[in-house]
């Protein structure tokens, strides 16, 4: 299938699993030292909240990456993930050693999960398909529901204004093109939807999420692709020395593809 086909489809659920026909999600955080900055980086954060006999539940969970890297480790993972081609992925991955808990659905629905009942609630991927705002405060809504008082809730974001720079480098005449206002600058939002940091912030301060860290997840890793690649494993340790360092500094963060919000309930509501 192939965009302009893509772009014809109006449920957002089929359209969301078509696309993931097109793009290997399974290879997406893990096929080059470049690819792992923002899992590497986003695992980071997580174990820093993460305890013994937590449970997690990965919403929008894709192939399954960071499921089946708990699941490993010994965790209670649930995974609710609504591509076909994905779901198909993670099956095919998983293993005695890596059970998880997966289930097709929607994240907008979660009532097959009851009120705070995880202490990790994973974000990972949901937000960059709903383009609708109602959509997106029921998803942050659900995702907070089902997260326990003292639980930990991660949203990753697409960055409108680090796409623009990456379409660049892949396109020399991009800024001629007609992929974004020319004015605001806001990128048409096909096939991902991207949002600016500001709007980030005010998605989840709309909903009560006390926010703890934003953090540049990839940084500059695909820009800088080949370079990254090339390194032998002492430049690389180092890069992610130095990734790590100024991932959270205020004006690092706009120079990233994907942003992570890691996040609280409010203090009004327990926490």
């Amino acid at each position: 299938m192939d965009f302009e086909k893509l772009l014809s489809i109006e449920d957002e659920g089929a359209r969301v699993s078509a696309l993931y026909e097109i793009f290997d999600e399974g290879a997406r955080l893990t096929h080059s030292k470049a690819a792992r900055v923002e899992f590497v980086t986003t695992v980071a954060y997580i174990e820093k909240y993460l305890k013994q006999g937590d449970r997690i539940l990965d919403i929008g969970a894709g192939a399954g990456t960071y499921s089946l890297y708990f699941a490993q480790k010994g965790y209670d993972v649930t995974a609710v993930e609504l591509a076909e081609n994905n779901i198909k992925t993670f099956k095919s991955r998983m293993t005695d050693k890596t059970p998880v808990d997966l289930r097709q659905g929607n994240a907008l629905d979660l009532s097959a999960f009851d009120d705070e009942s995880f202490d990790i609630v994973l974000l990972m991927g949901p937000l960059y398909h709903l383009a609708d705002a109602d959509d997106r405060s029921r998803c942050i809504r659900e995702a907070k529901r089902v997260c326990k008082p003292g639980g930990t809730m991660f949203f990753a974001f697409i960055n409108n204004d680090m796409v623009i720079l990456t379409e660049f480098f892949y396109n020399k005449n991009y800024f001629k093109g007609n992929h974004y206002d020319h004015e605001t600058f806001k990128v048409e939002d096909f096939p991902f939807v991207f949002f600016t940091l500001p709007q980030c912030a005010a998605m989840l301060e709309k909903e009560n999420i006390c926010v703890k860290h934003i953090v540049a997840s990839d940084g500059m890793s695909e820009m800088l692709e080949e370079k990254i690649n090339a390194m032998d494993d002492e430049s690389y340790s180092q890069y992610m020395k130095y990734h790590f360092y100024c991932c959270e500094k205020p004006e690092m963060l706009g120079h990233t593809n994907h942003l992570l919000f890691v996040g609280k309930k409010g203090a009004d509501e327990n926490d």
